[in-house]
């Protein structure tokens, strides 16, 4: 009979193209793992080159520089064994020049030993640009246990698949069933799964299941950490065989976990001991977790330092301006107050809050002097037409244009304030409350934004209470609120979820109880402003449907879904 195999899981944050970083940081985990007479260690899908390359796959010296990169890891690997994703060169002239692998380091040497076969194409993913499918398995042998390897999407392999999009029928392949007639033992799945506050209780089921049908344990290595718009979160899990969760990593932190056979002994743990309880809702901490996360890492990974934001006084720019001072430090956020005529009062009152509240810096540029300047420059091309639209908007594009001056005088990138209710219906001002280097909260449903207010207070007010509670109003015109424009809140943001999140028709969204004509406006106000979110910021994405590349519609289309 075989020893028990130590095992160590990397759950580690990669930065996508920082080779040597990236091979330092696993070298690191492997040389500590060693000290501490770990077997096998585990690091996540296509670790040496961050997840997605994208089309730096498409670079012949990147791709040789991270097959070198691997080799050279290997070396560390005498005395213990590694299993490290990355691309590998497929050989054969026929498909795609490169393979998703899992390379296995042992002994000085390194080999590509498995290659991942369903590769995603939905939503953010597009792999099959890239890799050629695997169509053979092979279990890995090692200090006499049998392991079955697989990438990410090949232990998903149970969902239905509409065969006439499948291409060469790939889907039809069941990865583990293959595996499993080879009488492994163990099974280990290397991911690269990004965050969206649903997809971690998902994400445990399946994997649970498959640990439980197969009759082995299963260890999960998935990565942490954020790469612009994609948040990954982590949350690498130990299943035993009866398909229960023996240990889960924390979420958003890099971790070094080592375990023998022992903890299958064990009480199994709560699959979400790593969440505090209390009143709050899991998927609003994790959605705080995510958002800080992404915020963090965009600026770290990215060399930038400070951020700016425009404050109205508003729940939204409130939210931005407090998850920004949390995660690039106070002295790092500057706010800008810019009052027009039609702003209230306790629009400078909350800002002046919030600002005192988080301890970010701040000026006041008030724009009614501005905009009046506007207002006589086109006075002539404007001669016998009514204030309309076009004046709320060279307001917005006021603020706009003093929030990029600052930015480009101070160096801070602009934080765009606008929440994915507002983008999904196109309320908003392109070049004016629409700009920004990163849009934060252009994932979050208004409704949401609120709770996570709410989160955001738990300890102390943050968000001033005023602020929460006060009607929602862009204060462009007098006594606007957003509910002349919109459906209330609590209202839309439904429809919005049913018909961007979920994919639902129009018939559906009906069929479910609300009314058609509601539906239908609404569905019209979503498809008329594809454009205005074509030209938006990258959205940090927390859900499963974000805007941006996960959500491609054509701008210019004349399909009717209702």
């Amino acid at each position: 009979m075989p020893g028990e195999l130590i095992v160590a899981l990397a759950q580690q944050n990669y930065k996508i193209g920082d080779l040597e970083g990236n091979s330092s940081k696993i070298v690191g985990a492997i040389e500590d793992a060693k000290a501490q007479n770990v077997d096998l260690i585990i690091f996540s899908e296509l670790a040496i080159t961050g997840y997605p390359p994208l089309d730096l796959l498409t670079q012949e010296n990147f791709v040789k520089a991270a097959v070198d990169a691997i080799s050279g890891i290997a070396k560390h690997c005498n005395g213990i064994a590694a299993i490290v994703g990355a691309p590998s060169i497929n050989y054969n002239t026929k498909g795609k020049p490169l393979f998703n692998s899992a390379w296995f380091l042992n002994d000085g040497q390194a080999t590509p030993v498995v290659h991942k076969t369903l590769l995603p194409t939905y939503d953010v993913f597009d792999e099959y640009r890239y890799f050629q499918p695997n169509k053979d398995f092979n279990i890995l042998s090692f200090k006499g246990h049998r392991i079955a390897v697989t990438i990410c999407e090949d232990i998903w392999d149970d969902r239905p698949v509409d065969k006439s999009f499948d291409r060469n029928h790939l889907y039809t392949l069941s990865p583990m069933q293959k595996l499993a007639a080879l009488k492994p033992d163990m099974a280990v799945n290397i991911a690269a799964s990004p965050f969206s506050y649903t997809q971690h209780e998902t994400r445990r089921q399946v994997l649970c299941k498959k640990a439980a049908a197969y009759n082995m344990p299963l260890y999960y290595v998935n990565q942490t950490g954020a790469n612009c718009e994609l948040i990954f979160d982590g949350g690498s899990m130990v299943i035993d065989n009866k398909g229960r969760v023996a240990r889960r990593l924390e979420f958003f932190k890099e971790q070094l976990f080592i375990t023998d056979g022992s903890i299958f002994e064990k009480a199994p743990e709560e699959a979400d001991a790593d969440l505090p309880e209390g009143p709050w809702p899991k998927d609003i901490v994790l959605i705080h977790k995510a958002l800080i996360c992404g915020l963090r890492d965009y600026f770290q990974k990215s060399r930038l330092k400070k951020a700016v934001v425009g404050l109205s006084g508003g729940l939204d720019s409130a939210i931005v301006a407090a998850l920004a001072a949390e995660a690039l430090g106070s002295d790092n956020v500057h706010g800008l107050l810019m009052p027009s005529q039609y702003s209230s009062d306790h629009s400078i009152s909350d800002a002046e809050a919030l600002v005192a509240n988080t301890g970010i810096s701040s000026d006041i540029v008030p724009i009614k002097d501005i905009f009046k300047s506007f207002e006589a420059a086109l006075e002539g091309c404007f001669k016998g037409r009514k204030a309309d639209l076009t004046e709320e908007n060279i307001q917005a594009r006021i603020r706009g244009t003093l929030l990029m001056a600052y930015s480009n005088k101070f160096g801070h990138i602009l934080l765009n304030t606008s929440n994915k209710s507002e983008a999904a219906v196109g309320y908003g001002t392109l070049y004016g409350d629409m700009a920004g280097g990163l849009s934060v909260v252009g994932d979050v449903y208004k409704s949401d934004l609120y709770r996570l207010a709410a989160y955001l207070n738990r300890d102390r007010e943050v968000i001033p209470q005023n602020t929460i509670t006060k009607a929602p109003s862009a204060e462009l015109r007098p006594d606007q609120k957003d509910s002349d424009s919109l459906p209330e809140y609590h209202i839309l943001d439904p429809i919005l979820f049913r018909y961007i999140d979920q994919n639902l028709s129009f018939s559906e969204i009906v069929e479910q109880g609300f009314d058609k004509d509601l539906v239908a406006r609404v569905l019209t106000m979503v498809n008329r402003n594809e454009h205005k979110r074509f030209q938006t910021p990258p959205v940090l994405r927390v859900s499963t449907k974000a805007f941006g590349p996960g959500r491609r519609m054509p701008l210019v289309a004349e399909y009717r879904l209702y």
